[in-house]
């Protein structure tokens, strides 16, 4: 698939600055993700809401120079696009429909960009139920992490309608250094992101089981590291995740529960389309396990610990 848009990407930490935009729009959920994205849109000339469930994020966001809202249905109210940054279809169709949600409030014409992750045949079904009632929905799930996201530098993988992308494309040119126009039916982005997931989940396990394994043969791991990303077996996903293990920090920029869901959606996809996805669902496991083992809200190269904790395997960070 053809990239269609690619706004000059942000380089060596440099914020982005050279989309603009007018208008009005509210942030739902500001998060890591959501934060960064609502910086962005503010950067570009937007008059941003922002709403979370935690009043502190919300605070923050309003001492920088953002409107702090109550609900998401405030922070809807007369906006030209709301952009949905949570992270299930559960989390995204209460946002929609719930107490309080935008639907109450959302101008008519107006869009929602829907940046969760999720199974496809939800994203068709919420975006069928808000443009019933003469709003726009773009399917537009996120990929990049937060530093990305505060440097409007994010690659966004969205379908949907060209009144969508239209209506969508000043806060696109905000957020995003690299825009694929997948189609122009919802659920396409979702379908682009799952199979993403599958490779990023996979990585992270393999990674994992990889560090840990060396550690146990009484390798120095910050070695392997050296030599594993300079050769032929690197990954983006050991490049980046691996750094936390080898530092002993599993501060979440990630969670593992993350994952549980992810490849959860891909076994219920994979069942549905009756297709063999075994290697992912071996992946699943190790997420699950490490999640069982209390991990779950860590930081998702924790998989590298649970190998660790099984085996006797001492990692750094580990008490001696």
């Amino acid at each position: 698939m053809a990239e269609q848009f690619s706004p000059e990407v942000a380089k060596s930490g440099a914020v982005k600055s050279g989309a603009t935009g007018t208008g009005r729009a509210a942030v739902i959920g500001l998060g890591s993700m959501g934060y960064g994205m609502a910086q962005s849109l503010k950067r570009a000339g937007f008059d941003v809401a922002g709403f979370d469930v935690n009043p502190a994020a919300v605070e923050r966001f309003a001492a920088e120079g953002g409107r702090g809202a109550t609900s998401p249905a405030e922070a809807a109210r007369d906006a030209d696009m709301v952009v949905s940054v949570v992270v299930n279809a559960a989390q995204t169709e209460a946002i929609l429909f719930g107490t309080d949600g935008v639907a109450q409030t959302l101008a008519d014409g107006a869009v929602f960009l829907s940046c969760a992750t999720m199974d496809p045949e939800v994203a068709r079904a919420l975006a069928a139920r808000i443009e019933a009632t003469g709003r726009l929905y773009l399917d537009a799930p996120i990929s990049g992490g937060a530093q990305r996201a505060a440097e409007g530098a994010l690659t966004i993988l969205a379908s949907g309608s060209p009144a969508a992308f239209a209506k969508a494309r000043p806060a696109l040119d905000a957020m995003a250094a690299k825009l694929y126009e997948l189609g122009d039916a919802p659920g396409q982005g979702a379908a682009f992101k799952m199979i993403n997931q599958l490779l990023a989940g996979v990585h992270i396990a393999a990674a994992s089981e990889a560090i840990a394994f060396a550690a146990r043969q009484g390798l120095d791991i910050a070695k392997v590291y050296e030599v594993i990303t300079a050769s032929a077996g690197n990954s983006w996903m050991f490049e980046n995740r691996m750094p936390h293990v080898v530092d002993g920090d599993y501060t979440p920029k990630s969670a593992v529960d993350i994952f549980v869901k992810d490849l959860g959606i891909i076994q219920d996809m994979a069942r549905s389309a009756k297709f063999p996805v075994p290697v992912s669902a071996a992946a699943l496991q190790m997420f699950l396990a490490t999640s069982a083992a209390g991990m779950g809200r860590d930081d998702d190269a924790s998989v590298a610990r649970l190998y660790a904790r099984i085996t006797g395997t001492r990692l750094p960070g580990d008490p001696a």
